[in-house]
């Protein structure tokens, strides 16, 4: 699988560590940037993945900043993107069964590499739930094009 990856200054060392594990795994890191912990703004990056997920040029992406809140914040700003910040097991798999999330947003000053592992597996290997989660996808999608109650 394609992943687009990148992060922030706060977050480059934890995007590191998961571009080695998406290669070990087998899937395709699509390496966005930053390249250093040299102060950078995270919007820009954010932007990067969530264009690419969004136009189809990658089937999900990963992001990481210091505490994975600006990253969420910006790539949930792109339609048909569903960035997840994610610091569980559980969260993890939730929000793929149950939302389909697109992009995974870490936060390398408070997950740890052996949790952002983990969190990575079980994201990259659950399945979206569909049934009564997808009539929620929907109300979602019509809410991003802005169209009234029909939905």
């Amino acid at each position: 699988m394609k992943i687009a990856v990148a992060s922030d200054h706060g977050g480059f060392e934890l995007k590191e560590f998961v571009i080695r594990l998406l290669k070990d795994l087998g899937h395709e890191p699509l390496d966005l940037g930053c390249h250093s912990i040299e102060p950078v703004d995270y919007p820009d990056y954010a932007a990067a993945v969530a264009r690419k997920v969004a136009g189809g040029e990658a089937e999900r992406g990963i992001l990481v900043c210091g505490t994975g809140l600006g990253m969420s914040i910006t790539a949930n700003r792109f339609r048909g993107i569903r960035a997840t910040l994610v610091n569980d097991l559980y969260l993890a798999r939730m929000s793929r069964e149950h939302t389909d999330s697109n992009i995974l947003v870490l936060g390398g000053r408070v997950t740890g590499k052996g949790l952002a592992e983990e969190i990575v597996r079980v994201w990259l290997k659950t399945a979206f739930a569909g049934n009564r989660h997808s009539r929620r996808l929907e109300k979602i999608a019509c809410i991003e094009e802005d169209i009234p109650k029909s939905c």
